[in-house]
């Protein structure tokens, strides 16, 4: 019985199929192993790049860049120089921070992440709105007055679609913007060039002003909104009796998803790293005209509000716990130092408005 159990385990050419299967077992288990060894260090890399990427951009010193890229240009430094360059700045820092522009990646680990995309877009917001400032007031003298040609080709690449990967992928749409910028900048550094102007005044800050309180308003009711916001219907009428004037129900309760919560958080941070340096070069190439308007206070007040809004963040997630309740909520201490800002910025609008 023995020797007819060894012939059936032996092949007709001598061969043990026992051991033959088993050397396929052992090489398959080997190649299993690797493969997930491999995924896994994938896996871990990615990570820790990952992790990298959705670093901030710390801040940079707007006047002492501004003049080091004069210098390195060969250029004089004259009103609105330090302005544009640092918008330039701004719009070069989603490009060119660790990782690039993240928006529109298709691989991992920029495929994976969304607050550093989402920081982006709240940063490029702020660059869209000031380049149509730009365009549209600081570069004119008057409303019937021509605008000026590479400001006009600038504004729309900053409007182009933040997600698009190709055929134009958006960072070469972003770059031809800058370079259109900085055209701009070196006709108007330039004393023989007559045709760049740059108006430093009080009414033309005043309507930029105007389109940042609008977005810092909504972001203070977005942010506001993760624990739920009632909000009323134009046609209540609002009596004694709070459940009678329909203060609570017909207007709706409005509450932002779980899984946006991070977002719109990530985008105020975005907004208010890129407000806060636009605001910094304001405050040089208007310095005469915030001073005659006692105006330069409320400017720096405005600064810090945005700039305490860009603290480290020490928790791993944004946290979302109740008005009172035992956890934080992030979401709500942002809308305070935006709600700050924006109430600054009001202040601000009707010190540059008074005579």
């Amino acid at each position: 019985m023995l020797d007819w159990k060894n012939r059936a385990a032996s092949s007709p050419d001598g061969t043990d199929k026992t051991a033959e299967l088993g050397r396929e077992r052992s090489s398959s288990s080997l190649i299993g192993r690797a493969l997930g060894g491999l995924l896994g260090v994938y896996l871990l890399v990615t990570l820790v790049v990952g992790w990298y990427w959705s670093q901030e951009p710390g801040a940079f010193q707007v006047q002492q860049h501004a003049q080091a890229a004069a210098q390195q240009a060969q250029r004089q430094m004259v009103t609105g120089y330090t302005t544009v360059e640092t918008l330039k700045q701004v719009a070069s820092t989603l490009l060119d921070k660790p990782g690039g522009y993240l928006s529109n990646d298709l691989a991992p680990p920029g495929l994976w992440l969304d607050n550093m995309p989402n920081w982006e877009y709240g940063a490029l917001v702020q660059v869209r709105d000031f380049a149509r400032a730009l365009r549209k007031d600081f570069s004119r003298s008057q409303s019937q007055s021509t605008e000026d040609p590479d400001l006009a080709k600038a504004e729309p690449r900053f409007h182009f679609d933040h997600k698009s990967w190709a055929l134009p992928a958006s960072e070469s749409e972003y770059r031809e913007g800058i370079k259109s910028l900085d055209r701009y900048l070196a006709r108007l550094a330039d004393p023989g060039q007559k045709n760049a102007q740059f108006y430093a005044r009080a009414d033309n800050l005043n309507n930029w002003l105007g389109d940042a309180g609008t977005r810092l308003g909504s972001l203070s009711q977005r942010l506001s909104a993760s624990v739920g916001q009632v909000r009323l219907s134009d046609n209540q009428q609002v009596g004694n009796d709070a459940a009678e004037s329909g203060l609570i129900g017909e207007g709706g309760v409005y509450e932002t998803p779980w899984l946006q919560i991070d977002n719109v958080f990530y985008e105020a941070r975005g907004q208010a790293w890129a407000l806060a340096h636009l605001l910094r070069a304001v405050e040089v190439d208007f310095a005469d005209v915030l001073a005659k308007k006692n105006a330069t206070v409320s400017v720096r007040q405005i600064i810090r509000e945005l700039e305490a809004a860009q603290a480290t963040l020490w928790s791993p997630m944004i946290l979302n716990g109740s008005g009172y309740g035992i956890l934080a909520n992030h979401s709500l201490v942002m809308a305070n130092y935006i709600s700050r800002a924006n109430a600054g910025i009001i202040d601000l609008r009707q010190l540059l408005s008074q005579g």
